[in-house]
């Protein structure tokens, strides 16, 4: 955590860690890991909440917990950009951290492929390796997508690449 700053190290250590090292494969393991991502989850949304710091909505969006849908948002300049946000429990989890996807968004950024997956191989993954099992959804969330909104948004929309979706001059919703 050197290097970090002290909000997002202060955040890290109130995600509660994972302990559960299952997959969507692992049957009875796998329920029990859920129940952890759920409660890492519930934990991470309130203190976001009390922090007034709420940025994202996501649930499962099938019965085994493999396919996560929501939505996301950070406000720049007084306006809130809101996007889509999905991603699959990759089989080789919690080895294998998921990939973040923003689908309105593919194509408009360097730091993104195949169909709005965000890049997160630089940074993030390397972490995630180091702390599997213990990283789960919400940690993905936090030192992964919270950073790469952070940096890609303001970029965007200083570029002309997003509009904000109260303006009508475009037809790219937000």
């Amino acid at each position: 955590m050197e290097g970090w700053d002290p909000n997002t190290k202060s955040t890290l250590t109130q995600i509660p860690l994972l302990s559960t090292k299952a997959g969507p494969r692992d049957g009875a393991l796998w329920t029990q890991r859920l129940k952890e991502e759920y409660k890492a989850l519930i934990t991470y949304t309130q203190m976001n909440k009390s922090n007034d710091n709420d940025w994202f909505r996501i649930s499962a969006s099938n019965p085994e917990g493999t396919r996560w849908t929501g939505k996301c948002w950070y406000v720049y300049n007084l306006l809130k950009y809101e996007f889509d946000l999905q991603f699959d429990i990759p089989i080789t989890y919690p080895s294998t951290a998921p990939e973040l996807e923003l689908p309105e968004l593919d194509g408009k950024t360097h730091k993104m492929y195949r169909g709005g997956k965000i890049c997160l191989t630089v940074h993030f993954k390397p972490l995630w390796a180091k702390n599997c099992p213990r990283f789960g959804i919400a940690h993905a969330l936090c030192l992964g997508l919270a950073p790469w909104l952070a940096a890609e948004i303001p970029i965007l929309v200083d570029s002309g690449m997003i509009k904000h979706k109260d303006d009508a001059t475009t037809s790219t919703e937000s």
